[in-house]
């Protein structure tokens, strides 16, 4: 299988991709020729992945080491270097949510989401950069991947989701500035902000009504597998020319996000006094574009 497909013999890290999204990219991306790194916390989740590939005629192998730590994320690395001699794409996947209102959200509740969301980002990223900065610097140019995920709660808020929006956000930022900083070394980043059926939308009661499976067989709008090919083209060769980019993705759209941009503005010409600023950001509202509803507000 490895001979051929858009991923043909590039070694791909998935992370939380022992159901779900996670696993419906590990499954497109060795589909496509990729071997595979299959990380999930739990180990028989993966391991079950693991089998489902080899079953096709795949390559993969599990992992479940603690992508929070950057030690360990350094062992998913080595694990890729010396099971298949090479690593090219990191799918960032993993995540949890710990909804809650914002006046009732715990201190607990805002670490553990922006520690595996965020943090888990950056350390295995970091471990991954440190190889391809490596190898770049050795003339082997390492034609490097980081898809990372964001979400529409990141780019437009959601309510009783503060901790998961603000590290969403956070993703999503520093995409942009790993696509102004690793070019040089032949590395992308791009990011996605999916829709789709997974363990933690289904928890979520609007979210598991309007994506559950339709009953007649028609299109299934929100199966996770409908965001796998981008990841797939985003992984492989053919997407060197595409960095810093956010991409929205449900069903059969891909949408490119338009990221924040300067709006109107009003020049005073000097310091402003205080009693005068009101009238100017009224003026600024009124001439501004109207900006899409937080996630669930009234």
């Amino acid at each position: 299988m490895n001979g051929a497909g858009l991923c043909a013999d590039r070694v791909a890290v998935v992370t939380g991709a022992g159901r779900g999204l996670g696993r419906s990219y590990a499954e497109a991306l060795a589909a496509e020729g990729a071997r595979v790194i299959v990380n999930d916390i739990d180990q028989a989740a993966a391991d079950e992945v693991v089998a489902a590939i080899v079953a096709t005629g795949g390559e993969a192998v599990a992992n479940s080491d603690d992508i929070t730590s950057r030690e360990a994320a350094g062992g998913i690395v080595a694990q890729a270097l010396e099971r298949f001699g090479g690593l090219h794409a990191v799918i960032n996947n993993a995540g949890i949510c710990r909804d809650r209102m914002f006046v009732s959200l715990s201190e607990s509740e805002w670490d553990d989401v922006v520690r595996v969301h965020l943090k888990g980002h950056y350390c295995l990223s970091s471990q991954a950069c440190a190889y391809w900065r490596g190898e770049s610097k050795a003339d082997r140019t390492p034609q490097g991947r980081i898809v990372n995920t964001s979400s529409g709660a990141g780019l437009q808020g959601s309510v009783g989701q503060s901790n998961y929006s603000a590290a969403k956000a956070g993703i999503a930022a520093l995409t942009l500035v790993q696509a102004a900083e690793l070019g040089r070394y032949g590395i992308t980043a791009n990011a996605l902000a999916p829709s789709a059926r997974t363990a933690m939308t289904t928890q979520v009661e609007i979210f598991a009504e309007r994506m559950k499976v339709p009953e007649d067989g028609s299109f299934d709008y929100y199966h996770p597998g409908n965001i796998a090919p981008l990841v797939v083209w985003l992984a492989s060769e053919q997407s060197g020319h595409v960095s810093g980019q956010v991409f929205e993705v449900e069903g059969g759209k891909i949408i490119l996000g338009d990221g924040w941009r300067r709006g109107p503005e009003v020049d005073n010409g000097a310091r402003w006094e205080p009693a005068a600023v009101g009238s100017a950001v009224e003026r600024l509202l009124r001439d501004a574009t109207p900006p899409l509803p937080v996630y669930g507000a009234a």
